[in-house]
């Protein structure tokens, strides 16, 4: 019985700790990104530095950097109602930036997993 008892607790414990994708955040493959970000008109923003996105980004993508303490004040000026598509270098970032929006209220978030170095389409220089 204690055995049971303590197996429950470890379990219950580790599945606690283990990091949440954010409610309202869909995680989405560079194939099904580029198929929503091609046949519809949506808000694309790239979370990385500026010298990062000189370097090459995805075509109509905005750049605010995530690591800015003008983040939350630039992203604000986006409709909270409508899909917004958010993207680093391979996914760290863009997580962290989907936690903020949806912390300030943005209710369609899509996230590219793997970031920018899992991107199949073409870069814009």
């Amino acid at each position: 019985m204690k055995k049971i008892f303590f197996v429950l607790t470890v379990s219950m414990f580790l599945l606690s700790c283990k990091e949440r994708t954010p409610e309202h955040v869909t995680i989405l493959d560079s194939t099904q990104y580029e198929q929503n970000i091609s046949q519809n008109d949506v808000t694309i923003i790239d979370v990385r530095t500026p010298q990062e996105y000189q370097d090459g980004y995805i075509k109509k993508a905005q750049n605010i950097n995530v690591q800015s303490p003008n983040f939350k004040t630039d992203i604000q000026n986006f409709d909270k109602e409508k899909p917004i598509y958010i993207y680093c270098r391979s996914g760290m970032r863009s997580e962290k930036a989907g936690k903020i929006l949806e912390e300030m209220g943005f209710k369609e978030i899509y996230d590219l997993k793997g970031g920018i170095l899992s991107w199949k389409g073409e870069l814009e220089k």
